[in-house]
């Protein structure tokens, strides 16, 4: 369906991490520099600086840096106790590193279904799945909109249960007024390269207003110090080291300004895609949806994929096998369950690129190849 007009311009990624690098490219080697200079190279002043200025951001007493999302959630989730015999209860439609550290610890992740409008947890299922062994309850803020935190919330104080907020995609979106990362006993984040918020490696931080959390979370991820060779617990190397955190300390200056343009972005294309038979992504209207991806649906999902490619558009899916169904999970034994929201959602959704550096020359092509699609495939069906 594409054009000749559209085989002749540039592609467009998903993601440019070299236009975002280059808009602060000085910035960038003057901090590495002065790391380099000062060899104090992991738990050192651009680690501190990074865990006072994100705790204020979130509206959190307490900022851990540490080596990676996956080692936020973690070490949170040790930190909690979880382990052999209880049971945490995620949602199935998240990337896979929501469920890998319980399994890794011995806990049994108790997958529920989406809301089918919001792709977040639902908490009627969530109810649904509470039993004696239930210890912990993960949202997943996915795609950048948080979860319903007051249905979440309303189950967890009725059953005494732990509420560990995955905002490893939501890094300032906000929830009734409230910052994520500040609705639950702790919240972990992610500085992939990938995310709104990002260093140019790996990279995480656990928030939290519980000081015994803080506490056991600071101590895991440096092999369990009490002192330079003193050991109060066995932990584990998840430090963050100072470069990245010297890297991400700059992207949290600008992170307001890209979460805006994002948010245009977005609107500009959920407006094109009123009147289509595409479904955009919707917003709650007591949150901030900070489109880490915008995930639009169509029951003809693979054969728009295939025509934005054709056009030079890059697309993604996020994600194609829900956790339950993944190989790992049936390894683990883990009971098989149906998940029919879930499991449509996955064979509808695609991702357009969202990121800052778009421009809209580049959105207008973007919006137009999509709505050309649309077009094309409703004369086809007026036909048939």
């Amino acid at each position: 369906m594409s054009t000749n007009s559209d085989q002749t311009q540039a592609p467009i990624p998903f993601l440019d991490l070299k236009a975002e690098y280059q808009s602060q490219k000085s910035e960038v080697l003057a901090a590495i520099e002065q790391v380099l200079d000062s060899m104090q190279l992991h738990n050192g002043p651009e680690t501190r600086a990074l865990e006072e200025e994100f705790a204020a951001y979130c509206g959190a007493r307490h900022a851990v840096a540490v080596g990676s999302g996956t080692d936020a959630l973690l070490l949170t989730y040790a930190a909690l106790g979880l382990g052999p015999g209880d049971e945490v209860i995620v949602p199935s439609h998240t990337f896979i590193a929501t469920v890998a550290p319980l399994a890794f610890l011995g806990a049994t992740p108790v997958f529920v279904d989406i809301d089918p409008v919001l792709f977040t947890i639902n908490p009627e299922r969530v109810q649904a799945a509470v039993a004696p062994r239930t210890k912990a309850i993960v949202p997943v803020h996915l795609y950048g909109q948080p979860a319903d935190m007051a249905g979440i919330q309303e189950i967890a104080q009725r059953h005494g249960l732990a509420v560990v907020e995955d905002a490893c995609q939501a890094v300032g979106a906000s929830y009734q007024g409230r910052p994520v990362g500040s609705l639950g006993d702790a919240a972990a984040f992610s500085f992939v390269f990938t995310k709104n918020l990002k260093g140019y490696g790996d990279g995480g931080i656990v928030t939290t207003d519980r000081d015994d959390l803080a506490e056991q979370v600071r101590r895991l991820r440096d092999h369990g110090r009490a002192g330079k060779y003193e050991h109060a617990v066995f932990g584990l190397n998840c430090r963050l080291d100072e470069m990245q955190a010297a890297i991400v300390r700059i992207a949290l200056r600008r992170l307001e300004e890209r979460t805006e343009r994002r948010r245009q972005i977005a609107q500009r294309y959920t407006q094109a895609l009123q009147g289509t038979e595409l479904l955009p992504p919707a917003e709650r209207d007591d949150v901030r949806h900070v489109y880490h991806l915008y995930v639009l649906r169509s029951n003809r999902r693979d054969e728009l994929a295939a025509h934005l490619n054709e056009a030079g558009i890059a697309t993604g899916i996020h994600y194609p096998i829900p956790c339950h169904l993944q190989e790992a999970c049936h390894a683990a034994g883990y009971a098989p369950v149906s998940l029919p929201e879930t499991e449509q959602a996955a064979r509808e959704i695609l991702s357009l690129p969202v990121y800052p550096e778009l421009t809209d020359e580049q959105v207008d092509r973007i919006i137009g190849a999509v709505v050309a699609f649309d077009a094309a495939t409703a004369a086809v069906q007026g036909v048939a």
